[in-house]
C-alpha cells in the first residue's frame, strides 16, 4: 500500500488530488457538534496543499436517499475544514455536475475544494456494479490521483471507496495509515494482558468481533444494552431491559467457549434501572435506582452499569497492557446514566496500557464527557470499520488501496 509520504516524494504540485475523507460529522441543524473527523483528516489535506496539489475533498454525510437533501449538506464541514486549514475552501454544490467541474477547474495550486455529499448520487452506494462504476468514472474525471483517507468508510463497497481507486494512481492518507498501524497492534504481536470492553445497544452488532476476539483477548468486559442478553444467558431475569432473545443461545455458546479457552468474561454485577427511557432532549432527572443483576424488577429496564460494576471494571483494566474499547456502558447522553461510561474512560486514562477507543459512540462519549483526547493511545474515527477489521474481514476500501 503506497503511503502519502511516497506520493509526496513523487511530487503532486499542479495535480488534482482526490481525497476520499470522512466528514460524516454530527449536526444540530447546520452546527457541527463534534468535529473530530474533520480534524483527523486535516493533516493529510494540509500536507497535499502545502506540496502544491489541487485538493478535491469528498465525503458522505448521513444517509440521504440518493438525492440532494439540504439537511445532509457538507457545506458546514467544508467551512470547518477551511477554518482548520486557515485558508478558504471552495465548495461545489453538486458531486459531478457543473458546479463540481467548475470549482475543480478553478482550483489553483495549493488550494482546496470540497464537493457536495457523495450520497446525493445513487451511484455511490448502489449494489449494482455497473451503476457504481459509472459514478466512479465521473468522479475520476475530476482528478489525477486518489488518496484514501476516510477510515470510517473503508468497510463500505461504495463507488468513491472501492471503485474509484482502481481508476487512478492511489495512496493511503495519513489517517488511514495511522488507523491500520493501531489495529495491527490489536491483532499482531499484542502486548498482554489484552482486555476488550464492548458496549452499545445490540449484541448482534458485536457477535462477529466477539467470536474473533475469543481467539485473541485475555479478558472481555461487557456493558451497555447488549449486557442484558448476556445476563439472560446466565439465567437472570432482566425486566424490560433491551434483550435480543434470539441471540441467547449464541451468547451461551460464547460464554462456554470463553471458559474452555481461559478467556475471562466479565459481566455487570449491578445496574441502574428505571421504569422508562430518559428524556435526552430536556435531560430531566431520571431518578434511577441501583439493583443487583439478579434483582431487576419486571417493570424496570437497565440503563447503565452500577457503582460496584464500575469498580470491578476499573480493577479488570488496571493491569492490562493493551485495551480496546468500543461501545458505551449506558445511555451516556443523559447525566444520570453517564457514570458507567465515564468510569471506563477514566480507567483507560489511568491505565499504563496502550489504549484504543474504537470510534463511534465511544469516541463521542470521550469528547462529550470532557476527557482529553491525548490521554488515550488512539481514538479511532471508524467504529464499524474498526470492528470489522478486528473480526478479520477484508475491508473493501483498504483492499482497493493495495498495489
Amino acid at each position: 500500500m503506497k503511503t502519502i509520504d511516497q506520493l509526496l516524494k513523487e511530487g503532486v504540485a499542479g495535480k488534482r488530488v482526490f481525497v476520499r475523507a470522512d466528514l460524516n460529522v454530527p449536526l444540530d441543524g447546520t452546527t457541527i457538534t463534534d468535529d473530530g473527523r474533520i480534524r483527523a483528516v486535516e493533516p493529510t489535506v494540509a500536507r497535499l496543499a502545502e506540496a502544491g496539489a489541487r485538493v478535491v475533498v469528498a465525503s458522505h454525510l448521513g444517509r440521504p436517499k440518493g438525492a440532494p437533501d439540504p439537511a445532509f449538506s457538507l457545506a458546514p464541514a467544508a467551512g470547518r475544514l477551511g477554518e482548520l486549514l486557515g485558508a478558504g475552501v471552495a465548495f461545489a454544490t453538486d458531486t459531478v455536475g457543473d458546479s463540481a467541474k467548475s470549482v475543480v477547474a478553478g482550483l489553483a495550486d495549493g488550494r482546496v475544494a470540497v464537493i457536495e455529499n457523495l450520497r446525493f448520487n445513487p451511484g455511490e452506494t448502489s449494489k449494482d456494479d455497473a451503476e457504481r462504476a459509472a459514478f466512479a468514472d465521473q468522479l475520476a474525471a475530476l482528478a489525477d490521483v486518489y488518496v484514501g483517507d476516510g477510515f470510517g468508510a473503508v468497510h463500505r463497497k461504495h463507488a468513491s471507496v472501492f471503485d474509484l481507486p482502481a481508476r487512478l494512481p492511489h495512496a493511503a492518507g495519513q489517517l488511514i495509515a495511522t488507523e491500520v498501524g493501531v489495529l495491527e497492534k490489536l491483532t499482531v504481536d499484542v502486548k498482554r494482558p489484552y482486555a476488550v470492553v464492548l458496549g452499545g445497544a445490540k449484541v448482534s452488532d458485536k457477535l462477529g468481533v466477539i467470536d474473533h476476539l475469543l481467539e485473541k483477548a485475555d479478558r472481555i468486559l461487557i456493558g451497555g444494552g447488549m449486557a442484558y442478553t448476556f445476563l439472560k444467558a446466565q439465567g437472570h431475569e432482566v425486566g424490560s431491559s433491551l434483550l435480543q432473545e434470539d441471540q441467547v443461545p449464541v451468547v451461551k455458546e460464547y460464554l462456554e467457549r470463553a471458559e474452555a479457552k481461559g478467556v475471562e468474561f466479565v459481566l455487570p454485577v449491578d445496574v441502574l434501572v428505571a421504569s422508562g427511557f430518559p428524556d435526552l432532549k430536556t435531560k430531566a432527572p431520571a431518578h434511577p435506582t441501583t439493583v443487583a443483576v439478579d434483582a431487576i424488577p419486571a417493570d424496570q429496564q437497565g440503563l447503565d452499569i452500577g457503582p460496584d460494576t464500575r469498580k470491578l471494571y476499573a480493577s479488570k483494566l488496571a493491569d492490562a497492557a493493551t485495551v480496546f474499547w468500543n461501545g458505551p456502558m449506558g445511555v451516556f447522553e443523559h447525566p444520570d446514566y453517564a457514570e458507567g461510561t465515564r468510569a471506563v474512560a477514566q480507567a483507560l486514562v489511568d491505565s499504563p496500557a496502550f489504549t484504543v477507543v474504537g470510534g463511534g459512540d465511544s469516541a463521542a462519549a470521550v469528547r462529550i464527557l470532557g476527557f482529553d483526547e491525548n490521554a488515550f493511545g488512539h481514538i479511532s474515527t471508524g467504529g464499524g470499520a474498526s470492528l470489522e477489521y478486528l473480526e478479520g474481514k477484508t475491508l473493501p476500501g483498504l483492499a482497493a488501496l493495495e498495489d
